[in-house]
């Protein structure tokens, strides 16, 4: 039972019943206090005017009319006269319907609330006293047991109206707690299904379009999100785990065999530099890793600088000729003059060698790669890479980007397949995004970047160090060939 009471359920209804008790309140206090000031002064009006009519009969026509007319009326038993008293001097009863003056009234004249004895009961009455020539007291009164039934009335349809708000909201707490249960209750099944490893349960989202469907819809979607980067990081798990485990079984059998043959110094020294590059591809595999988490977390973005896109490409280009030239492919750029954009240098600078590096390993021999750089119609940057290798299906387009995925035809080069992964966490870094399409034949690798044309002064104090920033650039492009 107490588990019901603390129940939010409960809470809500008890709210709703203190606020409509309350409202009960607030509409009903106004009318009691209209209601009782309207009743005592109509009752005080009509006290007055009936004891000024009787004072005037007195002075016209003498106590003997006035003691007529009081007879008169108390024998009618005229609704709201019933208290009339007409005494001389020693306030000894002349006429009206009372045996004796009461004791409780006092000796000035004016309007007074006393209790009477009226036939043998107590009754409350307003009485009127007034002060006649010749010493005489007049006495008008009315009974305001009368209204008791009114106040009974009043203060039971109150009474009712709060039972009937009380009962409406334990009900209703009663039937939103059912409602909220059975909810919470699919829910809870949906979230120890998923703790128990099956991400693939959902909320029920029926049509009705509540508040709480809006929240289960919120929830799916999260839950979608959740098996999206679960399955993510799966798949990237054992991606590094098989890229690792080459070259460390490399590695291994390397150390093995010189352990065990003692070679010669010049296969020894061999055999410890094909060590040292699978040492140095396990390596590059961790830096790329940690770099895409750098940039992922958007650390990157406090040394954002003024960049010129146009000569970080070129530089790029002319850093790669050399390669170019060793396959035999012809390695140009299109320059349409200064480009500037918001960016981190390096990141930019890597993600172009990348590109550059990912067409140079599929271009055909005697083939051509063709990079440039220009404004789109958007306002965003493009530095596009195009080369005329055998490209990427279709199917394969939205995957290349994936971390370590490698496609059939990339299976016999050299990579880890994190080369596009960089590209496109730099892109998306710099409120872009990378875009393949078929080039007829071969790829057009195109990174969007978004102009970001104002600097904080942070930035601005870095454009302040120019060379150290260019030399950064100049390295970049061959720090990760991914």
């Amino acid at each position: 039972m107490s588990k019901v009471i603390r129940s939010s359920a409960f809470a809500l209804a008890f709210g709703y019943i203190a606020f409509g008790i309350a409202a009960l309140i607030m509409f009903a206090a106004p009318l009691w206090y209209a209601w009782q000031f309207t009743i005592k002064d109509g009752r005080s009006d009509i006290l007055h005017s009936d004891a000024q009519r009787l004072t005037e009969v007195f002075r016209r026509e003498g106590a003997g009319s006035l003691k007529a007319l009081i007879d008169t009326r108390v024998n009618m038993q005229i609704a709201g006269e019933r208290i009339l008293l007409l005494t001389n001097s020693s306030l000894q009863p002349l006429a009206g319907n009372l045996p004796q003056w009461p004791r409780t009234i006092p000796a000035k004249p004016g309007m007074y609330t006393v209790t009477l004895d009226l036939g043998g009961q107590l009754t409350e009455a307003v009485v009127v006293r007034t002060a006649l020539p010749g010493g005489y007291n007049l006495l008008v009164g009315r009974d305001v047991a009368r209204f008791a039934p009114l106040y009974r009335y009043f203060w039971s349809g109150l009474a009712g109206a709060t039972a009937v708000v009380s009962i409406v909201g334990v009900l209703g707490g009663v039937l939103i707690r059912r409602a909220l249960l059975a909810r919470i209750h699919s829910i809870r099944g949906t979230v120890l299904a998923i703790v128990q490893g099956d991400l693939s349960h959902r909320l029920p989202t029926p049509r009705g379009g509540d508040e709480l469907d809006t929240l289960s819809h919120t929830i799916n979607g999260m839950l979608d999100q959740i098996e999206q980067l679960i399955h993510g990081i799966r798949d990237v798990s054992n991606a590094i785990a098989h890229d690792l485990r080459t070259p460390l079984a490399e590695l291994r059998s390397r150390l093995e065999e010189l352990s065990l043959t003692r070679p010669s110094s010049e296969e020894t020294f061999a055999e410890i530099d094909g060590a040292v590059a699978d040492v140095d591809r396990v390596i590059r595999i961790f830096n790329a890793l940690l770099r895409l988490a750098e940039i992922d977390t958007g650390m990157r973005r406090s040394g954002f600088v003024q960049v010129n896109a146009n000569e970080l490409a070129c530089e790029a280009v002319e850093f790669y000729l050399p390669a170019a030239e060793l396959k035999g492919v012809s390695l140009s750029f299109g320059s349409v003059g200064p480009v500037l954009v918001s960016g981190d240098p390096v990141l930019l600078a890597q993600a172009v060698g990348n590109l550059i590096d990912n067409a140079l390993k599929y271009a055909c021999e005697q083939g051509s790669v063709h990079v440039d750089v220009q404004h789109r119609t958007d306002g965003a940057v493009e530095i596009c890479v195009r080369d005329d290798g055998p490209g990427i299906p279709d199917d394969e387009k939205p995957k290349v980007a994936q971390r370590f995925y490698r496609g059939d035809a990339s299976r016999g080069t050299p990579g880890i397949g994190l080369g596009l992964s960089l590209v496109q966490a730099v892109a998306e870094l710099h409120g872009g995004s990378l875009e393949l399409s078929d080039n007829h034949p071969g790829l057009r690798a195109r990174m969007l970047i978004e102009p970001g044309a104002l600097l904080s002064g942070r930035q601005r104090a870095a454009t302040a160090e120019p060379e150290r920033a260019a030399a950064d650039v100049k390295s970049a492009p061959g720090a990760m060939a991914l």
